[in-house]
């Protein structure tokens, strides 16, 4: 897949050195536009209609049970970015959320940024069809 920006990619170790929570803002900001992308393609609503059906994708329950989901898919390499990502100490919860869901979430962003910033659209993509096929 070409580079939809022309920003710097990392190679693995490079990537895997940054913050975790750098992962999952990045990840955070990735996982949003697909889901935004696959609900616009398939429902032609209103923007604000939109947000609310994107919601329940993004939010942390939601990227929790996918998280779940695609374990068994991950290699070992990206279960331990994983759980770099869900063990960050952080001092922020949702405040409608467990914390068990927020902490999850985080390590799946975290993923989704790592693969990102390593140029590793393939996989990314590889996972999000194994998300549009459960959804």
């Amino acid at each position: 897949m070409d580079r939809l920006f022309d920003l710097p990619v990392y190679d693995k170790c490079e990537a895997k050195r940054l913050n975790p929570q750098v992962l999952a803002f990045v990840g955070d900001a990735v996982y949003t536009l697909f889901i935004r992308h696959k609900m616009a393609s398939e429902h032609n609503l209103k923007s604000g209609e939109l947000h609310k059906l994107t919601t329940e994708y993004v939010k942390a329950s939601g990227q929790s049970d996918l998280s779940i989901k695609l374990m068994p898919l991950l290699s070992e390499e990206e279960v331990e970015v994983f759980k770099r990502g869900r063990n960050y100490k952080t001092n922020s919860v949702s405040k409608n959320g467990k914390v068990t869901d927020y902490k999850r979430a985080t390590g799946f962003e975290a993923l989704v940024g790592y693969l990102y910033l390593s140029g590793d659209y393939d996989r990314i993509n590889q996972l999000f069809e194994e998300i549009t096929h459960e959804n």
